[in-house]
């Protein structure tokens, strides 16, 4: 075993790294050697176990004795104290040790902090605000290059306000400029209430001489003497977070002007708008028809020609302030508003009266459901008075009866004993028959196929002309006249005199009627005759009034029409263009015609109650079956014609359901007389001068 070395040696630990006696140096001044100081360390030993150990063994080498030049060296680690548990360079190791104790590493002294380098602080300075411009300068260019259209509009139409001028809406008058249907100015009151949350009553006094408050109540101390409402309801209106708040709705201009006097447009405004109003009141009420809020045609004329009427609106574009205030020196755009078209209907309003209050009159002493006359110009086809029975005031919105329309065009019946004229005339134009051929009429008829027909009251054989049949309204007369005339015949002149078509007037909810097949083939057994007496088939007021015109007329049938013109808001008047008549029968045939009819209103004819004085009367009585409420019930008419030698107008009276009486002649005929005579002297028609030929009515 080898032992320690002397202190000459060097012993190597057994990390291998060489362990031996070194003198510390001291620190020496630069550029001078100074001579090591000896530093003399005891060495404590420190009980501890025996462990075996491996000792390496070491070379001793010789060392020479020189003198050496004292060089500059790091500071070496002083000696470890024994307190430590270490053991000092040099120092005979404890005989207990079997194993040296490794020797603790040396522990450097920290280095002095390094001194800052500014520049490279300004260079991460530098490049940082490079990024922030560069990032800046990205964003202004993709907001002024590819945003700024985009925004710029923005921000305008934030600052933007349009304000629609609504077009007056043309007037509605009748033949002779009488206005039926005329719109004022009027306005509605708008609040801002998230404007107004903003208001300060800064030192002004209310009407009552009221210290004006800020906000809502404020805005209400000052409108609502105006308004005639209650501060405090008024107040609880303005506010909210809306930004459109309806106050009132049509305020005449006198209230307009003194909102407009308090100078609080910021927050109140006043918008124009217009209002329909109807100075004729019921006179064509259900006519005329009526406007919705946005002055849009809902019923009658109004929505027939709603085109004409309601013009173009007009807009007015300005930039406004955050207070809503027009800026005077911005851009500003307006567009004039066109006003509508005023149109002139063929009405006369004091016919159209007579007409409301006879029909009403009838309705109530005949328990009527309802009743319809209407007064036609048989040379124009112009309708100068039609009349429902309860006409009602477009200007009473309370209920939705101004919305029903005239019965005049959507109701549909059976013609009954009036559309026996057009089997006549077919009869009479087909040269089957003349005036005064003669008939054997039973009370019942039964026909080659079958069918059994009867009059309406029971009577004993007859000997009729065919003047006769029509003046006595014979239905089995009526059967056997038209066995001679050909199926289709019979159809073509239904459709001739303007059945199954609609009547030209244009107006809303308006029935063509129904009609029997289109193919007389598909006729059954009973309809090919009922359709001769006015059964199997349905037709409107107007459509059957129309028959008569054409008679009337000398045969030519013309379009019924109540649009005269229309004139523009710069005085230009446009006429309606009128379409050409269409010939139905021959002149000599509607003359006859009209002859026949006139034994209807003589004595023993069954319409003896529509003569008017001075006049030669015309005409039909009617009395047709309709179904109502799984039973039936019937539509009495009259529809005549006058002065029958020279036919001017046609008047139709129709009642349905009367109580008082189920036939035309008892309950239609007087209100056709009363209405006739007044229209005849209200448009100046002499009375008839020449004698009427008396067809005979038997042989």
């Amino acid at each position: 075993m080898t032992g320690p070395t002397s202190g000459s040696g060097r012993q190597r630990t057994p990390s291998g790294r060489a362990a031996g006696p070194r003198s510390a140096q001291p620190r020496q001044a630069k550029g001078k050697a100074q001579p090591p100081k000896a530093r003399s360390t005891q060495a404590t030993s420190r009980p501890a176990k025996a462990q075996p150990t491996k000792t390496q063994p070491t070379k001793t080498q010789p060392t020479k004795t020189q003198p050496t030049r004292a060089r500059p060296t790091k500071a070496q680690p002083r000696a470890t104290s024994t307190r430590l548990g270490l053991q000092a360079p040099g120092a005979p190791r404890p005989a207990s040790a079997q194993q040296p104790r490794p020797a603790r590493s040396r522990v450097a002294r920290p280095l002095p902090p390094r001194p800052g380098r500014p520049e490279v602080r300004q260079r991460w300075l530098v490049g940082i605000a490079a990024v922030v411009v560069l990032v800046f300068l990205v964003r202004l260019v993709h907001v002024q290059l590819i945003e700024g259209p985009s925004l710029a509009a923005k921000a305008e139409a934030a600052r933007t306000a349009t304000a629609v001028t609504p077009a007056h809406r043309g007037d509605i008058t009748d033949a002779n400029g009488v206005v039926l249907a005329t719109s004022v100015d009027r306005y509605t009151v708008v609040g801002d209430p998230v404007a107004i949350e903003d208001f300060r009553g800064s030192g002004r006094v209310d009407a009552e001489g009221n210290k004006v408050q800020d906000g809502a109540l404020g805005i209400a101390q000052l409108l609502a003497p105006i308004l005639d409402e209650p501060k405090n309801e008024l107040a609880a209106k303005l506010v909210g977070e809306s930004r459109y708040k309806v106050l009132a709705k049509n305020v005449v201009p006198q209230v307009q002007r003194a909102v407009a006097d308090l100078q609080i447009r910021a927050y109140i405004r006043t918008d124009l708008t217009s209002r329909r109003t109807y100075p004729a009141g019921t006179v064509a009420g259900s006519l005329v028809g009526f406007v919705d809020d946005e002055q849009t045609g809902q019923g009658g004329i109004e929505a027939a020609y709603d085109d004409l009427l309601a013009g173009t609106a007009g807009s007015d574009t300005y930039e406004r302030s955050l207070d809503g205030l027009r800026i005077p020196a911005a851009g500003q755009e307006s567009v004039p508003a066109v006003p509508g078209d005023s149109i002139q209907l063929s009405l006369v309003h004091d016919i159209q009266w007579k007409a409301q209050d006879s029909i009403d009159e009838a309705k109530r002493t005949t328990g009527a459901e309802y009743g319809i006359a209407i007064v036609q110009d048989v040379r124009t086809g112009e309708i100068v008075a039609l009349a429902d029975s309860g006409a009602v005031n477009p200007n009473d919105r309370s209920t939705s009866a101004v919305a029903g329309g005239s019965r005049a065009v959507k109701d549909v019946f059976d013609p009954g004993s009036t559309g026996k004229v057009i089997t006549m005339a077919a009869a009479l134009e087909g040269g089957y028959w003349n005036p005064n051929s003669r008939f054997t009429v039973p009370y019942t008829y039964t026909t080659p196929n079958g069918q059994t027909f009867r009059d309406s009251h029971e009577h004993p054989v007859q000997r009729l002309t065919l003047t006769g049949v029509l003046a006595q309204s014979s239905n089995t007369g009526t059967v056997q006249a038209g066995e001679k005339i050909p199926l289709q015949t019979r159809q073509d002149y239904l459709y001739k005199f303007g059945f199954g078509e609609p009547t030209g007037l244009g107006l809303p909810g308006e029935s063509v009627g129904l009609m029997p097949p289109a193919d007389v083939a598909d006729w059954d057994g009973r309809t090919q005759y009922a359709v001769l007496f006015g059964q199997g088939l349905s037709v409107n007021a107007m459509q059957a009034t129309s028959v008569f015109s054409t008679v009337a007329n000398g045969g030519v049938r013309m379009t019924p029409t109540l649009f005269e013109g229309s004139t523009s808001p710069d005085g230009v008047t446009t006429p309606a263009g009128r379409e050409p008549g269409e010939r139905v029968i021959s002149q000599e045939t509607a003359d006859t015609l009209v002859e026949m009819m006139e034994a209807v209103t003589e004595d023993g004819g069954t319409g003896t109650n529509a003569a008017v004085p001075g006049y030669r009367v015309a005409g039909k009585t009617g009395t047709a079956q309709m179904p109502a409420g799984g039973g039936w019930t019937y539509m009495a008419s009259f529809i005549g014609v006058a002065p029958a030698d020279d036919p001017r107008y046609t008047v139709a009276v129709f009642l349905k359901s009367p109580h008082s009486s189920i036939f035309g002649g008892d309950v239609a005929a007087p209100v056709f007389s009363d209405v006739m005579g007044f229209t005849l002297q209200k448009m100046d028609v002499p009375p008839s001068e020449d004698q009427k030929r008396r067809l005979k009515t038997e042989w």
